[in-house]
């Protein structure tokens, strides 16, 4: 019987890359899915936890046999020294070599089991199979007032999600600190009434980023930026348009954002002029990129 299991580890946004090239892998070889939930979060130094369990993910929770742990670093290392030797198509342990996509695993024939470890951060490894990606991570509605009354409230007016992220505070001055006027301005040009929803994992500082001026700004800062990640994902997907940050988080929610129209804006370049979190490589076409 032929299997996949992945890694599942990181954020929310990187356990949903992990996710989605895994599922394609597993339907164009008609293998079995396994997501290893244990092992990727065992020594997470941000305490992150899985998070698939908020959304319609198919496959199965490895077994213990199937996972990496115990001893992760020492069988990782043992299974790299092994594979290394052997052809891509004759390995066990498959992890990702580059950042950039790579057509020998998109285009992997599985024969038997492969264990996936790595981040999996282009919208390439699963683009052909983006309906079935979208279905499997419809959000489940949170189902507290608060949230509720806040996506009745960003469903009656033209809605635009701005995520800021900081995280570890090394992300404070990675951007051109004019991105965020400058995509609002982009914003307000080009749609009627905008209304803005700010989410961020430190709204007070992510509000000193904005214009001053901006009145039609909601601040969203009930959930735990962590635990309860996926609710604040799931309000940026009700939102008509998106800016988003150098954030596989926002990343996400700007693609599974519902509307057909919207108006998606990230960020191109640093504030030394370098190219960002992968740049063009990783975003779509049809998005703006400032």
């Amino acid at each position: 019987m032929k299997k996949v299991i992945v890694r599942i580890k990181g954020g929310t946004g990187n356990q949903l890359f992990c996710y989605a090239m895994a599922r394609r892998l597993s339907l164009v070889n008609n293998a079995e899915l396994v997501l290893d939930d244990i092992t990727g979060f065992k020594r997470d130094t941000f305490q992150r936890a899985f998070m698939l369990d908020h959304f319609n993910v198919k496959g199965r929770r490895a077994l213990m046999h199937e996972r990496l742990e115990p001893f992760a670093p020492l069988r990782r290392r043992l299974l790299r020294w092994f594979d290394s030797r052997r052809p891509l198509e004759q390995r066990y342990y498959i992890e990702e070599e580059q950042f950039d996509f790579d057509e020998r695993i998109y285009r992997l024939q599985i024969k038997g089991t492969v264990y996936l470890d790595g981040y999996w951060q282009n919208e390439k490894y699963f683009k052909d199979v983006d309906n079935v990606i979208q279905q499997d991570l419809e959000i489940i509605p949170p189902t507290d007032i608060t949230n509720v009354k806040l996506a009745k409230m960003i469903s009656s007016v033209n809605s635009v999600a701005v995520h800021v992220r900081f995280f570890d505070k090394l992300q404070l001055n990675s951007m051109r600190i004019d991105y965020y006027e400058k995509a609002i301005d982009f914003i307000m040009a080009n749609i009627s009434d905008p209304h803005f929803f700010l989410f961020s994992d430190d709204v007070n500082l992510a509000r000193t980023l904005l214009p001053e001026h901006l009145k039609e700004l909601t601040i969203v800062n009930h959930n735990d930026t962590v635990r309860k990640s996926y609710a604040d994902l799931w309000l940026m997907t009700l939102c008509n348009h998106l800016i988003i940050a150098d954030s596989t988080f926002s990343w996400w929610g700007a693609w599974l954002a519902k509307n057909n129209r919207k108006i998606v804006v990230a960020p191109g370049k640093n504030i030394t002029n370098n190219i960002v979190w992968g740049g063009e490589k990783i975003l779509p076409s049809s998005w703006i990129i400032l």
